[in-house]
């Protein structure tokens, strides 16, 4: 007993030593060489070191215990006579010091050290996967080859030292033995896997080594969480005398690859354990354990022939490569939505895509992916997204202030972007990140563009047609704008070999930087007035032109003939001005508006004047008849006409008298309020 107990203290020591070297050397390759998962691989042999530090402190206890047991056996068959040393049973008991510390270490020092072992795991494991998850520290591996080989060399180390103590642990009293075989068998996989990851980084292949960087802290989680649970199960856990009480760091989940009698025992063992009672030995459980075998190789073979089976829905497509490889030549295609078959993996791989999904790019712009929609109008003056970008576009004139000025404006763009897949092929294969290189194309376009375009709010060139530019960004010309822009991401697209197709582009997101618009918005206001002024000007033309001809396209003929008349007459060519005259007479006369209503009024102007200047003649000549025949009565005749013609609204007064009276008469001329006596009308008038 006390050789075996001793030897596997000896195993411990070892094992220990050389767990502790492995954790050093791993721990600065890790730091020196900037390899986060060798990094990572020494805080697992550093819980390998702890725990076979307490299998050494338990065995080296039970060597002491069991020699103990040897020498108080020896003195007691030495001397069989009454002595102090056989005086009873609890005396002889008082003396195994050594058994009463195994005893109390195994029930409370190994629990304590193994909830202890569970805590760093637990918590070292979570710092270390917040650091590899969140990029707290940025590693680049600097020699990974040298990394892949060395892990290489420890993984075959320990997976040997593993196997050996494994083996030991059959024999019922070296049990313990299994816990730090099942680390050292963990470490032995974790190096392999590492050294895998490593040799593929070393050919610009990192997804493997990540994955691996990520499960070494969750397999210390794991252990961490099963020793807690193994603590509080063994609590309430049934005693049966004489059996093997297994400790709680000695980890279930290890002990399935690395005990020896396989899995199926390994499970019948525990459940016996954790019941208190041999559920392996009942006929249910052995109808289960003869039967497993075939089910999981019918699960494990239908679950491999259904790799054989691709569905495909609506709006999708999949490519199938035959060895990794999507030519058509090798066997590699492209099939469309339903049901279809390949063969099986890993000979064929199908890769399904939403190709008729309509996807989308934002550019000019990040957004907050944690903040929610906001449906509120975009002003101009606020802040939009978490991020926006500047652009230069170009600006059409200067003032004599801005001389010298760079003549650029600066603007910004919030630009949805919306494709589909059109070539799935393409698409996949002629880029690795064919997302990207879309979003990289889509920015090159738009800097080009935005640069040979404008910002003015219309175009000055063309003010006199009121035509807004085709390229102006801020005016009407914005939808051109969009078509042209999206003509140009389509045809760059399609020079890459993307395989995508534009559907739409949304340039409705285009305004000046925040701090620029109120002065852009004055100047805005300004072109907006001196446009109201023009097109007011051009409506008074256009009215006064209408008015006066009908229309502005007879306006404008007649000007032309009236021209060319006046240019005919200053050559002298007088019968082309006469042509050209009664052309133009003709024309002014066929015309309508104010020129129709100036020439019917002189025609109706002149005709009254002639027959006036008839009528004047006519009735002097007849005066002049009426005079020769009465040359004393017709004077004295018109005299009264005239008399009676001008005085026809005037109050008259007729004084009849003697030429030799001398009286006076009183005539009151002021108008009465108030008629008088003499004014009353009583009717005499009507009866004389």
């Amino acid at each position: 007993m006390t050789g075996s107990s001793k030897k596997a203290e000896a195993v411990s020591l070892i094992a220990l030593l050389i767990s502790f070297v492995f954790f050093v050397g791993t721990f600065l390759l890790g730091v020196f060489q900037e390899m986060l998962g060798i990094y990572l691989f020494s805080w697992l042999m550093l819980a390998s070191v702890m725990v076979w530090l307490v299998l050494l402190i338990q065995f080296r206890h039970r060597t002491r215990a069991e020699q103990e047991k040897l020498d108080l056996a020896q003195l007691a068959k030495t001397d069989r006579q009454k002595t102090i040393f056989s005086a009873g049973g609890d005396r002889m008991a008082l003396m195994a010091v050594a058994q009463k510390r195994l005893e109390t270490l195994e029930k409370w020092f190994i629990p304590i050290a193994g909830v202890v072992i569970a805590l760093y795991e637990i918590l070292l494991g979570y710092f270390l996967y917040q650091n590899k998850v969140f990029g707290v520290v940025e590693w680049t591996a600097v020699n990974p080859l040298l990394g892949a080989v060395l892990m290489v060399v420890v993984a075959f180390l320990l997976f040997l030292f593993s196997r050996f103590a494994s083996g030991m642990s059959r024999q019922e009293c070296w049990k313990p033995l299994r816990a730090g075989g099942s680390y050292l068998l963990a470490g032995a996989v974790m190096g392999f896997l590492l050294a895998v990851g490593l040799a593929l980084s070393q050919f610009k292949y990192g997804v493997f080594l990540r994955i691996v960087e990520i499960l070494i802290p969750g397999l210390m989680i794991l252990l961490g969480v099963e020793t807690i649970l193994n603590t509080i199960l063994d609590i309430y856990r049934p005693r049966v005398p004489g059996q093997y009480s297994r400790a709680s760091l000695d980890s279930r989940f290890l002990g399935l690859f690395s005990e020896p009698g396989g899995f199926l025992h390994t499970i019948a063992h525990t459940i016996d354990y954790q019941f208190g009672f041999q559920v392996s030995q009942t006929w249910f459980y052995k109808l289960l354990e003869r039967a497993i075998l075939p089910l999981i190789l019918f699960a494990a073979f239908t679950l491999y022939a259904a790799s054989s089976i691709v569905v495909i829905g609506p709006g999708q497509a999949a490519i199938i490569e035959r060895f990794g490889s999507p030519q058509p030549e090798r066997g590699g295609r492209i099939l469309e939505a339903g049901l279809s078959f390949k063969w099986p993996w890993p000979i064929e791989i199908a890769y399904v895509y939403p190709t008729d999904r309509i996807q989308q790019i934002v550019i000019g712009y990040e957004t907050d992916e944690s903040q929610e929609t906001d449906t509120k109008p975009l002003l101009w003056g606020e802040e939009h997204y978490l991020k926006e970008y500047n652009l230069l576009a170009a600006t059409q004139s200067q003032t004599a202030d801005e001389e010298g000025v760079v003549p650029v404006s600066v603007i910004r763009a919030n630009i949805p972007i919306q494709y589909r897949i059109r070539n799935l092929r393409e698409f996949l294969y002629n880029h690795e990140t064919p997302q990207k290189t879309l979003e990289a194309i889509c920015y090159r376009e738009l800097v080009r563009f935005v640069a040979s375009s404008t910002v003015e709010a219309e175009d000055r060139e063309r003010l006199e047609t009121t035509v807004v530019g085709r390229k102006n960004l801020l005016g009407s010309g914005r939808l051109e704008a969009s078509r042209e822009l999206t003509r140009r991401i389509q045809q760059a697209a399609d020079n890459a070999g993307l395989g995508v197709e534009i559907v739409f582009l949304g340039l409705q997101g285009v305004h000046p930087p925040p701090p620029v618009v109120p002065d852009y918005q004055q100047v805005i206001a300004a072109v907006q007035e001196r446009q109201a002024k023009v097109l007011n000007a051009r409506a008074e033309r256009n009215r006064i032109l209408t008015e006066l001809a009908g229309s502005i396209d007879k306006v404008n003929a007649l000007y032309q003939k009236a021209l060319a008349f006046s240019q005919a007459r200053e050559r002298g060519d007088t019968a082309l001005a006469e042509v050209l005259r009664r052309d133009l007479r003709e024309s002014f006369t066929a015309a309508r508006g104010q020129v129709f209503k100036t020439l019917r009024l002189a025609e109706s102007d002149a005709f009254s004047r002639i027959h006036e200047a008839k009528g004047e003649g006519l009735r002097f000549d007849g005066q002049l008849k009426a005079f020769t025949a009465a040359p004393a009565l017709y004077p004295r005749l018109l005299r009264l006409a005239t008399l009676e013609e001008a005085m026809e609204n005037i109050r008259k007064y007729v004084v009849v008298a003697d030429p030799q009276d001398e009286q006076v008469f009183v005539v009151d001329l002021q108008e009465r309020l108030m008629p008088s006596l003499y004014d009353l009308d009583l009717g005499l008038q009507e009866e004389q």
